[in-house]
């Protein structure tokens, strides 16, 4: 009897391998699509490595989308344990996506630059997956729509996100329900509006923060929230570095100032008391 070669695993009775009409790997995941949606505009190597990152990325923005909005739902529900685990996913999302501007920065200016005006004026600017995420945790701003025009799905669902109250909106009206007394402005306001910082927020905050074992849910609620925005800044400022890397100054392919654009991003807070808090606890 021949015994089998070290480095050789035999294939088990049990493993299917007739999947003719059958339910198949790739046939649940549509991997014929996915794996072909690659069409280069150039013959250039690294701009497979530029399609295939963004194309990694927007499912990822899609699935923290999807994950905010079941936060949302949950925290109106009273749910805080499933919405802590989908706000810990997000965190976790917004690393990965950090993690892959590493990858893309592996591509030099020169690199870049051979096929870079093949993409016109297409730009990330233009990601629908990135703006209905940045609406759903509470950045807001109508204009930014008006990219997204041409698709009138799109441009609807966008808008309907735009005018619906945020993560942090449905947060706030937590907390004057459990009477720690939002002013009314806050609650009733158009939350098609960008978020202005209030004081009885802060005041809300401060008391959650002060009495953590009273406020249990909503103290852990304000941790995972501050997780997010940490994430996301962080992601916001590889960003920004990596197209720096790259490109410099330049401008941006949707016609932004490029780097100083994105940098302008980072000053943006989704839930500013969290953090304005820290300096009087």
């Amino acid at each position: 009897m021949t015994s089998s070669p070290k480095n050789y695993r035999e294939l088990e009775q049990g493993i299917h391998t007739d999947l003719k009409d059958r339910m198949s790997y790739g046939g649940y995941l549509h991997l014929p699509e996915i794996l072909n949606a690659q069409h280069l505009l150039s013959d250039e190597h690294d701009e497979m490595l530029f399609v295939i990152i963004h194309q990694a990325s927007e499912l990822w923005l899609k699935l923290a989308g999807h994950e905010v909005e079941a936060a949302i739902r949950n925290i109106r529900e009273n749910d805080f344990r499933h919405a802590f685990k989908v706000i810990a996913r997000v965190k976790l999302i917004l690393m990965q996506l950090t993690q892959s501007w590493s990858i893309l920065s592996t591509m030099t200016p020169v690199d870049y630059l051979k096929f870079r005006d093949t993409l016109g004026p297409a730009s990330g600017f233009q990601s629908y997956g990135y703006r209905k995420l940045e609406f759903l945790l509470g950045n807001k701003n109508s204009k930014l729509v008006e990219v997204h025009r041409h698709d009138p799905d799109v441009y609807e669902a966008l808008r309907e996100v735009l005018h619906a109250p945020s993560l942090y909106d449905v947060v706030l009206q937590k907390l004057d329900g459990e009477g720690l007394e939002i002013d009314a402005g806050v609650l009733d306001r158009d939350f098609s509006q960008p978020y202005e910082p209030e004081e009885s927020v802060r005041a809300a905050w401060l008391r959650v923060y002060r009495d953590p074992d009273k406020y249990f849910e909503l103290y852990e609620l304000a941790e995972k929230l501050v997780d997010i925005e940490d994430a996301f800044q962080n992601w916001r400022f590889r960003h920004m570095y990596t197209v720096q890397r790259i490109i410099g100054h330049r401008q941006g392919t949707g016609g932004s100032s490029g780097v100083p654009f994105l940098r302008k991003a980072i000053d943006t807070s989704f839930f500013p008391e969290l953090f304005e808090i820290r300096s009087d606890l």
